[in-house]
């Protein structure tokens, strides 16, 4: 992957990774480079929802797993220079940020929430993770999102 084609963004818009038959011929390759991702998204909050997708499928990885695998990577090689930017200044202003997909897994028809936590204008806290119950409506998942945030303000 060293000399792999950088791209701007680590997932097709729209894509959502589901089983399928086609097994990876070497599941520990790929459970290794997972979780190295694992590790960057520590400084990299932009890949949390993409690793913690492709995570969910370390047990039986296919093909099409592997290949958005090395999508994050070349995404990796063409962003390596992002990361958290801390700020010395502060003002003391605590700020939380959510969203939520509803209806966002194919499968399971869970939501996905994501939070980011601002001191300042530094960010301390993320979180992407898909909601422990079906939400019935967009407001429902919204609603599951801004507690969660909530909870982390708190």
């Amino acid at each position: 992957m060293v000399d792999c084609k950088p791209i701007s963004t680590p997932f097709l818009v729209g894509s959502h990774l589901t089983e399928s038959r086609t097994a990876h011929s070497d599941a520990t390759q790929f459970r290794s480079l997972a979780g190295a991702l694992q590790y960057l998204t520590l400084t990299r909050p932009d890949l949390s929802y993409n690793v913690n997708s492709i995570c969910q499928y370390m047990r039986a990885p296919t093909t099409d797993h592997f290949r958005a695998l090395k999508r994050i990577l070349q995404y990796v090689k063409g962003t390596y220079h992002y990361g958290l930017q801390l700020s010395r200044d502060y003002s003391l202003t605590l700020l939380g940020y959510f969203d939520a997909d509803w209806d966002g897994c194919p499968v399971t028809r869970y939501s996905t929430t994501g939070y980011a936590v601002y001191f300042d204008r530094s960010l301390i806290s993320w979180c992407s993770k898909k909601q422990t119950t079906v939400a019935c409506s967009s407001a429902e998942a919204e609603y599951h999102a801004l507690a969660f945030v909530a909870a982390e303000l708190s």
